[in-house]
């Protein structure tokens, strides 16, 4: 087996379920790569919303630039939202996880409905608290996280998907599977066996296998839902029993490396579990 894996790409996602950005470089820190899920949807009664119910949500643009987030849509006028700006506070839901927000405005929920078609909210993560990963499965390791479902970094193994797209009827590329890492020179689905990819000054500990949801189906360049691959494939050959879904990647947490850079290309040591 390989002792390591490269770096083929990185994505980051500030918007949670909105387009990814595709990065040449990341700044790691305890929750993930810098700016990922720092923002997302919540209804009025401050419950997250995902593609899964919207799938449209794949066609909402985030950028960041040094003072502002801007987000690009169809048919709308971009919106910039100040990076200095601190809303009011508000409870929002991930999931069984409560937590506090800063909610960005009338003005972006105004252009939101434009584009949903339904009313939202825009909410900001606030730093000063702490969501963390489940410990079931992160062990002696606290790991936090901004919006995402519940661990700070996912993984995806190129070879894995090569051989996946080889069972499908029409290949599929690696945004409806929005991962924050892709790692080459490995065979198919050796992440299962990894214990920690590591570099310098960095251990990445991958804990849990991605159980796949619905956002799988949704072609992320036209926002929406297409049949019902992958997950009837991965059903095939890739049902968890324990884990009660299909699996595909793996969900990382951030051991060591808080405040250093990833880069694409970067070749990142192997232990095996």
């Amino acid at each position: 087996m390989s002792a390591s894996a490269r770096i083929a790409a990185l994505h980051c996602y500030p918007v949670k379920s909105a387009a990814g950005v595709e990065l040449e470089q990341a700044l790691l820190t305890q929750a993930g790569f810098e700016d990922d899920r720092r923002w997302m949807l919540v209804t009025n009664a401050g419950r997250f919303i995902t593609q899964r119910e919207l799938p449209r949500l794949a066609l909402l643009t985030p950028r960041l630039s040094p003072s502002a987030l801007l987000l690009a849509a169809p048919q709308l006028p971009q919106l910039s939202i100040p990076l200095s700006r601190q809303g009011q506070r508000r409870a929002v839901s991930i999931w069984r996880d409560h937590c506090e927000a800063f909610d960005e405005g009338d003005e972006a929920a105004a252009w939101l409905y434009a584009f949903l078609g339904r009313a939202c909210r825009l909410v900001r993560f606030d730093p000063a608290q702490r969501r963390l990963s489940a410990r079931a499965w992160t062990g002696q390791f606290e790991a936090e996280n901004r919006f995402s479902d519940s661990f700070p970094i996912l993984a995806l193994n190129a070879a894995s998907l090569t051989d996946l797209n080889s069972r499908l009827p029409a290949r599929l590329p690696v945004n409806r599977f929005r991962p924050n890492i892709v790692l080459e020179e490995l065979q198919p689905y050796d992440e299962d066996r990894i214990d920690e990819l590591c570099g310098a000054g960095v251990r990445l500990k991958l804990v849990k296998a991605c159980t796949r949801c619905r956002i799988t189906l949704t072609n992320q360049d036209s926002g929406e839902v297409e049949g019902d691959e992958p997950l009837r494939t991965l059903r095939s050959y890739r049902y968890d029993a324990q884990l009660r879904g299909v699996c595909f990647g793996q969900n990382a947490i951030v051991i060591e490396g808080s405040g250093a850079t990833l880069r694409r290309g970067q070749l990142l040591a192997i232990r095996w579990r």
